[in-house]
C-alpha cells in the first residue's frame, strides 16, 4: 500500500512537471511572450520598427484588459541578426526568461538557429519576420507562419515580369546564407517557367558593404534582369554601384527590400525596382482614416512615422492575440495550436491577404504582389496573384 502511495505520488508530481512544461509563461495573471530582433545590426532598421509595432499592440491590449483576464508581458533580446547570438537570446528567452512563444523573431538563418532551442522547451515559433519556406516546412506542430515565401514571389513573379518586359538573360546577387539561397532557388524555378537560366550567380556575406565586384560580373555576363536576394544596404549599394558604371537592368527583390528604407536611403537611383510584398506601406498622405488614426497613435508614442515593418510587428502580435483569445482561459500549447488550426484571420485595415490554417497547414497564405518606386515611393503594379 505504501509503494503505491510513493508511486501515485510519483506520477502526480510528473504530471505536474508536464503540465508546468506545457504552460510556461502562463499565469493567472500573465502570458510571457519573447521576440528576438536585430537592434544593433545590419538590419537594426527594421527590428526596431518590429519592436515599436509590437509595444504599441501590447500597450493597447493590456489597457482593454488583456487576453482572458491575463495581461501580456512582451520580452525583447537583440540578435544583431547573428545566428550565434540569437542562439544565445532564444536560451535566455526560453530557459531564464520562460516565454511561452516567440513572436515575431526576425531573420531567416537567426530563426533556423534559435528553433531547435525552442522546441526542446515546446516552445512556439509564431509568425516571425522571413518569408523562407523553413519556417512551415518540414510540419512541425511549434511552427506557424503567415505568409508567402520568397520562393514563391520569385517563382510567379519572374515569369510574369520576363514576358511583359521583354527580357532575355538573368543574373542574380544573393546573401550567401538560408535567406539568399531561398531566393536563389524561386528565381532558378521561375526562370525556369519563363524559358531561361540565369547567366550568372554572384553572391557576398552577411554584413557586405562593397559589391563592386558583384555588379562588375553581373554587368560583364550582359544581364538584363538581376534578381535581388539582398535587403537593405546590399540592395541599395548594387542598384547604385550598377547606376554608376552605366549598368541599369531591371532588377527585382523579394520582400526583403519592400521598405521604404530603400528609396529613403537611396534616393532616385532606386526608382524602377521592383519588390513583392503583402501588406503596404503605410504613406499617410495615401492611407485610410484607420491607417493615419493608428499611425498617429504610432508617432505620439515614439516619436517617428510607422513603417511596413511596424505593421509587421503589430498585425502579427495581434493575430497570436487573435489565437490565445479562442484558445480559451486554459491556455497551453495544445490548447494554443487546436485553437490555430482552425483559424481564419481576414484582411486587415493594412491590406494583408486572408489567412486559413488546419491540422496539416500551419502557413497562413501562398498570396503576393508586385510593387515598384515610382518617384520616390512604392507603387502596387501587379495585385495578389495565387502561384
Amino acid at each position: 500500500m505504501a509503494l503505491k502511495t510513493v508511486l501515485c505520488a510519483v506520477l502526480v508530481a510528473a504530471a505536474g512537471v508536464a503540465h508546468a512544461q506545457a504552460t510556461q509563461g502562463v499565469t493567472k495573471t500573465e502570458i510571457v511572450v519573447g521576440s528576438i530582433q536585430d537592434l544593433s545590426g545590419p538590419i537594426a532598421g527594421f527590428g526596431k520598427q518590429i519592436r515599436n509595432g509590437m509595444l504599441l499592440r501590447q500597450e493597447e491590449l493590456n489597457e482593454q484588459g488583456g487576453i482572458n483576464g491575463r495581461k501580456l508581458k512582451l520580452l525583447f533580446e537583440d540578435s544583431a541578426y547573428d545566428p550565434k547570438k540569437a542562439v544565445l537570446a532564444a536560451q535566455k528567452l526560453v530557459n531564464q526568461d520562460k516565454i511561452f512563444a516567440m513572436v515575431a523573431h526576425i531573420g531567416t538563418p537567426t530563426n533556423n538557429a534559435a528553433m531547435p532551442v525552442q522546441f526542446e522547451k515546446n516552445v512556439i515559433n509564431f509568425y516571425p519576420v522571413t518569408a523562407a519556406r523553413d519556417m512551415y516546412e518540414p510540419f512541425h506542430r511549434l511552427k506557424f507562419a503567415g505568409g508567402s515565401s520568397y520562393y514563391d514571389q520569385m517563382r510567379v513573379s519572374l515569369p510574369r515580369l520576363v514576358k511583359e518586359k521583354g527580357l532575355k538573360k538573368a543574373c542574380i546577387i544573393y546573401q550567401d546564407d538560408d535567406f539568399g539561397l531561398e531566393v536563389l532557388r524561386g528565381a532558378e524555378a521561375g526562370l525556369k517557367t519563363a524559358g531561361l537560366e540565369l547567366a550568372e550567380k554572384t553572391s557576398y556575406k552577411r554584413g557586405a558593404t562593397d559589391f563592386s565586384s558583384q555588379v562588375a560580373r553581373m554587368k560583364s555576363a550582359g544581364c538584363d534582369l538581376v534578381v535581388l536576394g539582398t535587403i537593405i544596404r546590399e540592395t541599395i549599394g548594387t542598384i547604385a554601384e550598377g547606376r554608376k558604371t552605366g549598368f541599369n537592368p531591371t532588377y527585382l527583390g523579394s520582400s526583403a527590400v519592400y521598405t521604404d528604407l530603400i528609396h529613403k536611403l537611396g534616393g532616385k537611383a532606386m526608382d524602377g525596382l521592383y519588390g513583392m510584398h503583402t501588406v503596404q506601406h503605410p504613406y499617410l498622405d495615401e492611407a485610410s482614416q484607420p491607417i493615419r488614426f493608428w499611425a498617429n497613435k504610432y508617432k505620439t508614442k515614439f516619436n517617428d512615422d510607422p513603417t511596413v515593418f511596424s505593421v509587421y510587428g503589430y498585425a502579427f502580435l495581434d493575430n497570436f492575440i487573435k489565437a490565445a483569445t479562442k484558445a480559451g482561459p486554459n491556455l497551453t500549447t495544445d490548447s494554443f495550436i487546436k485553437a490555430m488550426e482552425s483559424m481564419k484571420i481576414p484582411t486587415d485595415m493594412f491590406g494583408g491577404p486572408e489567412a486559413t490554417f488546419g491540422p496539416n497547414k500551419h502557413w497562413g497564405s501562398d498570396l503576393s504582389r508586385m510593387s515598384q518606386i515610382q518617384d520616390g515611393k512604392w507603387k502596387v503594379v501587379q495585385d495578389y496573384d495565387k502561384p
